[in-house]
């Protein structure tokens, strides 16, 4: 690998230099490879723009594909975007960290050239105790996944590195990536939400938090689900009443009858030959 090194980073304890290395790569304009929940992802600063050209020329992409943003906390969503709808809010307290992206309108205050956004970004917060770490030390960062456009996406570090090469300044390894599907994408700068790409969350997963994600037909499959679900348990619970109801009338008229036969089993029998009443 020429005199480029893998920093295995999959010690905690054993991670600090490597992060300091990929800080510093960063903060001079040069990209990082790092793991994430879903696939490995090479990473610029957000804020550099020279450093997000270099990210897409890494890639192959023209600026019409601007990359997405990952952040290391929730309360960053604010800083990043505007009129962000309450059911957005309800999707990431459920779903960050973890692979759900969002598009939103970005702040129009902020500082940075990702492509063209037409106005918008894409942020995620990632499942990844190596990405989480660098990400709380440098604050945003521009992420794609780390591979040339049309190759697939790289599982492991020294996957990434065989298509990046010496593109890349550090690559953090935090071993084998634990989810080889992509981040579902929704997008919710128009009226209502809707899913761009289907990936390691479905549909049902999300119309799960807010139903209004579901078309309307996919919405009446899961009522219809959820309705069958009630009845079925309606049913078990009249089925199990009747059978209850149907022992007691058994123990009754079982009880009924033993008393009968006990009484008539204690009365005096007529000797032979006397008159009857």
């Amino acid at each position: 690998m020429s005199d480029v090194e893998l920093r295995d980073c999959t010690d905690a304890a054993e991670r600090g230099p490597h992060l300091d290395a990929a800080v510093e790569a960063l903060a001079s304009g040069g990209l990082v490879v790092l793991p994430t929940d879903t696939v490995y992802g090479i990473a610029a600063d957000a804020f550099t723009p020279k450093a997000v050209a270099a990210l897409l020329r890494a890639k192959g992409r023209g600026r019409q594909m601007p990359p997405p943003v990952l952040v290391g906390d929730l309360n960053t969503l604010d800083g990043l975007a505007t009129e962000i709808p309450e059911s957005v809010r309800e999707l990431v307290t459920e779903f960050w960290p973890g692979p759900l992206t969002v598009i939103l309108r970005a702040q129009p205050s902020l500082h940075w050239d990702l492509g063209d956004t037409n106005g918008t970004v894409a942020l995620r917060m990632p499942d990844d105790e190596v990405a989480l770490d660098l990400l709380r030390r440098t604050g945003p960062l521009a992420v794609s996944s780390a591979n040339k456009t049309g190759n697939p996406a790289a599982q492991t570090a020294a996957e990434a590195y065989d298509q990046l090469l010496r593109t890349v300044k550090v690559y953090l390894d935090g071993g084998p990536a634990r989810g080889s599907v992509p981040s579902t994408i929704v997008d919710a700068t128009g009226e209502s939400l809707r899913i761009v790409r289907e990936g390691a969350l479905s549909r049902e997963d999300l119309g799960a938090i807010v139903p209004e994600i579901l078309d309307d037909e996919e919405l009446a499959t899961v009522e219809a689900e959820v309705g069958d679900a009630v009845e079925s348990d309606t049913a078990e619970v009249g089925d199990a009443v009747e059978s209850d109801t149907a022992e007691v009338g058994d123990a009754v008229e079982s009880d009924e009858t033993e008393a009968g036969d006990a009484a008539t089993a204690g009365r005096p029998q007529s000797e032979p030959g006397a008159a009857q009443p």
